[in-house]
């Protein structure tokens, strides 16, 4: 795996070392617990369901080394297709968020129209994307430069391994080799900024924008290309109460593969709007709508979303 040798480790060992701080002795816990957001995305880091934000989830003050985990189950029908998702987080210092995510990717009609348009049966109906993911805090909310209050601005590197892609690829007779498929692994590098501006029509208004750095087919369900392509995503979120959070997330989309008629398209941008509920201080409950467009085989507008989430 050639892009995990030097890229993930290099990038975590920088970011490790420009945000170490000295640590001081456990204190009590925080009288106020701050809402249990933001969310989970699918692929296990702070935002909403899709598209990430610069704030870590569920951290501590910087004297402390180890904040405490956030757990969240999704589950995303998408019409022809389907989505699981298991994820965790932890951040450390209050600026390092660690977060893992296994994504079960149902593959819907995909498998029988290879079959009637191919002498290739993959002999799967899923593949497992699994993220492992390193997101550093570089900038706090409100740190004054120049005597502009700065957004939070944090940077991520997110190593992807697709389980399942390789085989399907060698069962096609290497036929995905020949639009743009080159291995089964590869990982993204984001840099996301986030304001929340407290009077924003009567209510916290939290505005989010981010740039990702990319090889990888619809996030890697697909597997991963071998040219970087740079995409915007972000979101707006707006409290409108204390324990209601609507949004609307965008993530642009640049697939690095070509396309087989009738069995794999062009990919499209996907868009979601989020309701989400905070049921108490620690557990938040997300539905959205999740129209996603082309993916593979099919057309996916008509797809929800469901989240549990628990911070501990």
């Amino acid at each position: 795996m050639k892009t995990f040798r030097g890229g993930v480790i290099g990038a975590v060992a920088a970011v490790l070392g420009l945000l170490f701080v000295p640590c001081a002795r456990a204190q009590e816990e925080p009288a106020v617990k701050p809402p249990p957001l933001p969310v989970h995305t699918i692929e296990g880091v702070g935002g909403g369901g899709i598209t990430p934000m610069a704030y870590l989830v569920n951290p501590r003050d910087d004297e402390y080394v180890f904040g405490k985990p956030a757990a969240s189950l999704s589950y995303v029908n998408l019409g022809h297709k389907n989505l699981d998702s298991i994820a965790v987080t932890e951040t450390l210092f209050g600026r390092i968020e660690l977060g893992y995510a296994a994504n079960r990717f149902g593959l819907g009609t995909l498998p029988d129209d290879i079959r009637d348009a191919t002498p290739y049966d993959i002999r799967r109906d899923d593949v497992w994307l699994h993220h492992f993911n390193v997101r550093a805090l570089l900038v706090k909310e409100n740190t004054y430069l120049g005597g502009i209050a700065l957004p939070a601005i944090t940077a991520g590197v997110h190593f992807k391994y697709n389980d399942g892609i390789a085989d399907i690829n060698r069962r096609l007779d290497n036929a995905l080799t020949g639009i743009g498929y080159d291995r089964d692994n590869g990982e993204d590098y984001t840099l996301t900024a986030t304001k929340t501006f407290a009077k924003g029509f009567g209510r916290p208004l939290i505005a989010t924008a981010g740039l990702r750095l990319s090889e990888a087919a619809n996030l890697g369900y697909l597997g991963f290309g071998d040219t970087y392509r740079a995409s915007f995503e972000g979101n707006v979120a707006y409290l409108l109460t204390d324990r209601i959070l609507l949004a609307y997330e965008v993530r642009q989309k640049t697939s690095p593969y070509g396309e087989i008629p009738g069995l794999i398209g062009d990919e499209d941008t996907w868009q979601a709007l989020d309701f989400v509920l905070l049921l108490n201080k620690h557990t938040t409950l997300v539905a959205a709508w999740t129209p996603l467009g082309t993916l593979a085989n099919t057309d996916e507008n008509g797809g929800w979303f469901l989240q549990l989430k628990h911070e501990f």
